[in-house]
């Protein structure tokens, strides 16, 4: 997202990368394993547990939500993602 534009220009969204403080609402940005690996995702987290998040990551399908590892990064398993 950076360095994809100007110089002067800033990323256009805002994440929280810590897990301790993540709320719903966050925006976050997360990753998937598998073929999906390294390519960068957003999400918002609609559900916070101790161990885990629930994001949903495609605002079209808000009914669609991936449990994520509750890190700085969220990780989903590629097997939540519908093909």
């Amino acid at each position: 997202m950076l360095g994809m534009g100007t110089s002067d220009e800033s990323c256009p969204f805002e994440f929280n990368f810590d897990p301790a403080t993540f709320k719903v609402g966050d925006m976050v940005s997360y990753r998937v394993t598998g073929s999906l690996a390294g390519f960068p995702f957003v999400g918002t987290l609609v559900e916070v547990h101790e161990d885990y998040v629930m994001i949903s990551g495609d605002p079209a399908r808000p009914e669609e939500l991936y449990r994520g590892t509750r890190e700085s990064r969220p990780t989903v398993e590629e097997t939540e993602i519908p093909a």
